[in-house]
């Protein structure tokens, strides 16, 4: 508690100030100071006293303050400095932070050590400015416009300790508020403690309640940005074996539907040996088939006396006879004639038969890619040729002969 007595040139009267009331003042009362005061008059029985227990006391010119601060404020809202639609973001992630505040004040400790914790590679740039008395307001627009002009900040600390109304009122001039919604950079303010309360905070894109509280706005915490990143990290993994397991798959698939060319070439053999075999039978079926036509004309012959209808029936006989084995020759020769050039046809396409009249098959060593053109390698490079018979290594001693330029080895 405390117990004081408040007079004036001619009267004095005793006063109580209670605990449970005190803790709340903004700026503790001191001896001399004029004072305005609210509170409840009682009498003291054990002394026959008046006194005025008090409920609020704050500096005398404070309340001429007050007015003026609502005035502005009322002014200000009017022209939309503080419509909420002009405040802008913080970017998460802040590169360079500038700082308006003393040099010497314990706020910028708080707000140094701060970014230090949370977030260690940010940059500061500091703006030194008085932040309180007749300079201060000048200080801190110069600042601002200092922020515009140069380096590009990513937002932007305005910030001081706490103090009475009156060492705060700096900041609750119309320059400064103009000169932070001018800033190009959003703007945090950490202006005194949770209970002081400035034209600043209206006017910024952020209000802390402390300088601390202000840092901390504006830097995010590299712990959690590391669990962030581990957690992206973790689900890209499973997100790329997923795409494997399913890429590989298809592969799979793809793989299994992919003819390989001796495959081809034996596909089309049996259906060359099916198509001989058919024209066999068909051959086969062809003879029997005149066979049979001749024994019936033998025996009709032999049924028949007149000698002139036996040699008609012997000469038309042979002449079948003949035209059967041409038949027969035909229907054999040609299609063994068709199945040969098949066969040859297949042998030229046998990429093995080719090596075999002395080309190669040259390949890079180093990830088995056929080579088709001198352009693919330099002089150095390691290749493999693969011969009718057998294989050979070795080193490019030097390329020519095609337009393209040689590739770059690392």
């Amino acid at each position: 508690h405390m117990y004081f007595s408040l007079k004036d040139e001619k009267a004095q009267v005793r006063c109580a100030l209670f605990r449970n009331d005190r803790i709340w003042l903004r700026e503790q009362p001191v001896e001399g100071a004029a004072v305005i005061l609210r509170g409840k008059v009682s009498l003291y029985a054990a002394r026959g006293d008046f006194q005025v227990i008090v409920d609020y006391i704050e500096p005398a010119g404070e309340g001429e303050l007050r007015r003026r601060f609502e005035q502005l404020k009322t002014k200000l809202e009017r022209q939309g400095l503080f419509d909420p639609i002009h405040k802008r973001p913080i970017p998460e992630i802040p590169i360079t932070v500038g700082i308006i505040t003393s040099a010497s004040g314990a706020a910028l400790r708080d707000i140094l050590s701060t970014l230090q914790r949370r977030f260690p590679v940010t940059d500061v740039i500091l703006f030194p400015v008085s932040v309180q008395g007749s300079s201060a307001v000048d200080d801190i627009v110069r600042a601002f416009r200092r922020v515009a002009q140069g380096p590009v900040c990513d937002s932007v600390i305005l910030a001081r300790g706490g103090g009475s109304l009156e060492d705060l009122w700096a900041f609750n001039e119309e320059a400064v508020v103009r000169a932070i919604r001018r800033c190009p950079s959003p703007v945090v303010t950490g202006v005194g403690h949770e209970t002081d309360v400035t034209l600043a905070d209206f006017a910024a894109d952020i209000r802390a309640a402390t300088p601390t509280a202000a840092a901390e706005a504006v830097s995010p915490d590299c712990g959690e940005l590391l669990a962030e990143v581990g957690q992206f990290r973790s689900r890209a993994r499973l997100a790329v074996q997923r795409a494997l397991r399913e890429h590989s798959q298809q592969l799979d698939v793809s793989t299994g539907r992919l003819q390989h060319p001796l495959e081809r070439i034996t596909s089309r053999w049996h259906f060359l040996l099916n198509r001989q075999t058919r024209l066999s039978s068909l051959w086969g079926a062809a003879i029997h088939r005149a066979e049979r036509n001749l024994n019936q004309a033998v025996q009709a012959l032999q049924l028949s006396s007149p000698t002139r209808r036996v040699m008609a029936s012997k000469m038309q006989h042979a002449d079948l006879a003949d035209r059967i084995i041409r038949l027969g020759v035909k229907l054999t020769v040609r299609p063994n004639e068709k199945v040969m050039a098949e066969l040859d046809r297949l042998r030229l396409l046998n990429p093995i038969n080719t090596l075999g009249r002395g080309y190669a098959i040259v390949r890079d060593a180093q990830d088995g890619s056929i080579l088709t053109r001198a352009s693919t390698v330099a002089a150095g490079d390691s290749i493999e040729a693969q011969l009718h018979h057998g294989w050979l290594k070795g080193t490019v001693v030097e390329t020519g002969g095609d337009p393209a330029t040689p590739k770059d080895k690392a």
